[in-house]
């Protein structure tokens, strides 16, 4: 194995790991302001987001560990690349919702977030049809949260 793929499999493991630990320290859904919000009426409940966000964290693992492994190298870099783009702008998302209580800029954020991811999915097809359609719940994942959280903004316009 070639020290670019092991770089590429190190470099993905911790992103998963920082954007997991971020995201769970971070999300305050027992915060008070947040429990006085108005929802969106298309929110899941909240044992959904949990298996929702176990099953994306599993996802991109399995997909981090497999991309560097088969991928060429202007791959591994585009696919790395545009993830750790996308985990700086999701957890920049929770730290502008749930600690800055500020819900345009946190609409913002993870509307740039699934924007970019958009990229990460179409390089991870471009190596592999099966690690594309793995990444696809993340990406529909992200648009809901994307969705959910302008859905917060409209409701919430002043908080």
């Amino acid at each position: 194995m070639t020290a670019l793929r092991v770089t590429g499999i190190v470099i993905a493991v911790v992103l998963v790991i920082v954007y997991a630990a971020g995201s769970g320290r971070l999300v305050a859904t027992s915060d008070p302001w947040y429990l006085g919000l108005q929802t969106p009426p298309w929110q899941p409940p909240g044992a959904v987001f949990g298996l929702a966000w176990a099953y994306n964290f599993s996802i991109l693992l399995v997909v981090g560990i497999a991309l560097p492994l088969t991928a060429a190298r202007g791959r591994v870099a585009l696919y790395l690349g545009t993830f750790a783009v996308s985990v700086v702008l999701a957890l920049a998302w929770a730290w502008l919702f749930y600690v800055g209580h500020q819900p345009l800029a946190s609409a913002i954020a993870l509307t740039l977030a699934a924007l970019v991811t958009v990229v990460m999915v179409v390089a991870a097809f471009g190596q592999s049809t099966w690690m594309g359609v793995v990444l696809l719940p993340y990406q529909l994942w992200l648009v809901i949260a994307t969705s959910l959280a302008w859905g917060y903004w409209v409701l919430n316009p002043s908080t």
